[in-house]
């Protein structure tokens, strides 16, 4: 642990960051076809999953924002991100003729576009792209011709502002003769506007937002520690975990109004704004827990990151010469007054992680137990965000698995 936040990092930084034009407030759908005009582009594909493709209250005002703008609708994302789920969107883009990707809904729906985007940009076969999936981990992003993606989130989980995606391949799809999973990264993969309207938000059940939200507060916690934060994004989460706190707060008490809707967006808005750069992300350790964790168990990333996040806290804070920003953290959840930030700074996220209803004990997850904890403890030390762990962080296989015992 630091007694300063400023520490002995290095002053020098070069943050190159290019985002999505932004979009937000309530109603703001209905300027859809105006963002599409204004970028040159003309014909849309909805990409979303099942049940956001069948809910009027959803689907309905996104139609009606694109007009005659609106291509088609591909409605068969899932959470497992499936490559031939991506296939199947690249034969309907084709299809029709649509020169943009609308993702809608969670992190799902907007990972699927992603990997559409990647795989219409060239002609490859679906096994030459699973082939190079189970050898590399990733698929290759052509330079040029990536049909470019607005997204419009329904969940919480801060996605959004991404250079990444996740994707998978199971046997089933006759396309890979084991379970895979990986990504692609590429800075022109960020999305070309990213429209945030409340009025959307509102509509998803409160057990989806509860884990989304999660995992939304945990990049702005995330941020704030990373090995790889600058002063930019220091600004941008310190302030977006001080607006979600009090949105958060909020809906933990009960509140469903449009100002608890509108501050928690502003507040994912925030907490993601500069974390996924060309190279590199403020994504860290919580992340990898939740990564690691959703790969064994059946569990949420945002439900895995609840039950982990205050056991993590707790073990950043515990370890001598690890620059945790305790101060900064404190500071931004509004407990800078207190005599040991730390225990604070845990209450607090603690206290955030009840409000939103999720499960606190690993022992609650289904397919998880602790003679595993060995195996999970060595995949999130593989894990690439590790890298971003904070300053002096040293961690060995025990120790995670140390802190997987204590949140089971």
């Amino acid at each position: 642990m630091t007694g300063s936040d400023a520490g002995d990092r290095d002053p020098a930084v070069r943050f190159e960051y290019d985002p999505a034009t932004i979009r937000f407030g309530p109603g703001c759908v209905d300027g859809l076809a105006a963002e599409l005009e204004a970028q040159g582009l003309e014909r849309a594909l909805i990409v979303c999953g099942s049940t956001v493709g069948t809910t009027p209250a959803v689907i309905d005002p996104v139609r009606a924002g694109l007009g005659d703008r609106l291509a088609g609708v591909f409605d068969r994302t899932t959470p497992k991100k499936r490559l031939e789920t991506a296939l199947d969107g690249r034969a309907r883009l084709e299809a029709a003729d649509a020169d943009v990707l609308v993702s809608l809904g969670g992190g799902s729906s907007l990972d699927i576009a992603t990997v559409i985007s990647v795989l219409a940009a060239s002609d490859r076969m679906g096994a030459d792209v699973a082939t190079e999936l189970a050898e590399r981990g990733t698929i290759t992003v052509p330079e040029d011709g990536l049909p470019p993606i607005v997204t419009v989130p329904t969940t919480l989980a801060g996605a959004d502002l991404s250079t990444a995606a996740g994707v998978t391949a199971a046997p089933a799809s006759g396309l890979v003769d084991e379970e895979l999973s990986g990504g692609v990264s590429d800075p022109e993969l960020m999305p070309a506007a990213a429209v945030y309207d409340p009025d959307l938000v509102a509509t998803t059940p409160d057990s989806v937002l509860a884990g989304s939200a999660m995992n939304g507060f945990d990049k702005g916690i995330e941020t704030l520690y990373a090995s790889t934060a600058t002063p930019v994004t220091d600004a941008t989460a310190r302030h977006g975990l001080e607006t979600l706190k009090r949105g958060l707060d909020a809906f933990g008490d009960g509140k469903r109004d449009s100002d608890t809707f509108e501050t928690i967006l502003e507040g994912i808005v925030l907490v993601q704004y500069g974390i996924s750069r060309p190279g590199e992300t403020t994504l860290s350790i919580v992340h990898a827990f939740g990564h690691a964790l959703t790969r064994t168990a059946d569990i949420q990333q945002g439900v895995a990151h609840g039950i982990v996040v205050p056991h993590v806290l707790a073990y950043l804070f515990d370890e001598e010469g690890v620059d945790a920003r305790p101060a900064r953290l404190a500071n931004a959840l509004g407990v800078d007054e207190a005599a040991d930030h730390e225990a604070a700074i845990v209450d607090a996220v603690t206290a955030i992680r009840d409000g939103l209803g999720l499960p606190s004990r690993l022992r609650d997850v289904d397919g998880l137990e602790p003679d595993g904890f060995a195996a999970v403890a060595a995949a999130i030390l593989d894990d690439p965000l590790m890298a971003n762990a904070p300053s002096g962080l040293d961690p060995t296989a025990d120790e995670i698995a140390g802190v997987l015992e204590a949140a089971w």
